[in-house]
């Protein structure tokens, strides 16, 4: 006569409700990465995150004189040509 493992007796003593909670448990942790998922990848989330990212950067002196600076000097030359 063949002695059921261990592995085969828990599987065997789990109650319907156990199993049912369970899969609830899981559903709702999936359900819920879904939910974050959807709102990590939406256009609109990602937009205002690129937003975000650009004024925080250009808020750093070093590159909001440098793009001043840049641009002083395209209108001098713009201005320059013009005249020219």
């Amino acid at each position: 006569m063949r002695v059921p493992a261990e592995s085969e007796v828990d599987v065997v003593a789990r109650d319907p409700e156990n199993i049912q909670r369970e899969i609830e448990k899981t559903r709702d942790a999936l359900a819920e990465s879904l939910d974050a998922l959807a709102d990590r990848a939406n256009p609109k989330n990602l937009i205002e995150g690129g937003k975000e990212q650009l004024a925080e950067r250009l808020a750093d002196p070093k590159i909001k004189y440098s793009l001043i600076a840049v641009g002083a000097l395209v209108g001098l030359v713009l201005v320059r040509s013009i005249f020219r």
